[in-house]
């Protein structure tokens, strides 16, 4: 059993991370981490991803079908499965996720910060502006990893989205933002590693050079997995690039599999690593 970090970076490109994310790809090449290039559920939005991600179901299953849809879910998620056997749960994450996984509507002064032992996420940390920094967000997950030490944790930075949907997938301002994000990460995944964590890095969709998402081609459907391990970790969670696609519907197991909690008979999709 691990704790888990998920970095949910929103919009986040597969053929950019590997072009302009230096340090994930290091890992990668040095076999520090395993990577896999996903295929993301439709439609490419946001709200109905951050659903899929947490709870390995199709929208078609899960309901959250469009940005528009504004209720908590009512699937098994990672943070529920997490709460019912006894594991801690934070977020620093975009207000949707406080809708999905807390209460909704949203507050902004109320529900900006969460502590709540009966909560689903019951350490969170939410914000409304899509322009928040991401530095400053990036602060926060390390200010709860490290006060709080959840056993899941997630961070969730939309700066990559926001400015794709200025610039455009294929913009320089976009692949800047991807190395800035990159930065961020190596000075947060080696304190994290210390700690006894395994770090995910993926994206809910990508960026296509129209400024938007929601498509159906790889510019917006295909996002990277990297899988960080901890020192101790069994050495087949060190694969290096493994060149396999995968679904997004293995992403909940493959996070509740490494918290070492039993995954519903709903997720259909095994593990992406057994060890």
């Amino acid at each position: 059993m691990s704790k888990v970090i998920l970095v949910l970076v929103d919009a986040l490109r597969d053929d950019v991370a590997a072009h302009s994310m230096g340090y994930l790809e290091h890992l990668t090449e040095a076999k520090r981490a395993s990577r896999f290039t996903v295929v993301a559920e439709l439609p490419t939005l946001s709200r109905p991803l951050y659903e899929t991600v947490h709870t390995g179901l199709p929208v078609s299953e899960h309901g959250i079908v469009s940005n528009y849809t504004v209720r908590r879910s009512s699937a098994a998620s990672i943070f529920s499965v997490a709460r019912e056997h006894g594991h801690t749960t934070a977020a620093a994450a975009y207000c949707w996720y406080a809708e999905l996984y807390v209460r909704h509507p949203y507050d902004l002064v109320a529900d900006r910060e969460m502590d709540d032992p009966a909560a689903l996420i019951q350490h969170g940390r939410f914000y409304e502006a899509a322009d928040y920094p991401d530095k400053e967000l990036y602060a926060t997950g390390a200010l709860l990893m490290t006060r709080h030490l959840p056993d899941y944790l997630l961070i969730h930075p939309m700066g990559l989205d926001t400015v794709g949907h200025l610039y455009g997938g294929d913009s320089p301002q976009y692949r800047n933002t991807a190395i800035v994000q990159d930065q961020i990460l190596a000075n947060f995944i080696p304190p994290a590693l210390a700690l006894g964590y395994t770090v995910l890095v993926t994206g809910d969709h990508g960026m296509n050079s129209d400024k938007q998402h929601n498509g159906t081609l790889p510019d917006v459907r295909h996002v990277p997995l990297y899988i960080i391990a901890p020192p101790a970790a069994p050495a087949d969670r060190r694969q290096g690039n493994t060149g396999r696609q995968v679904s997004q519907l293995a992403i909940a197991p493959t996070v509740l599999h490494l918290l070492g909690l039993p995954v519903p008979s709903a997720m259909r999709h095994a593990p992406l690593l057994e060890g």
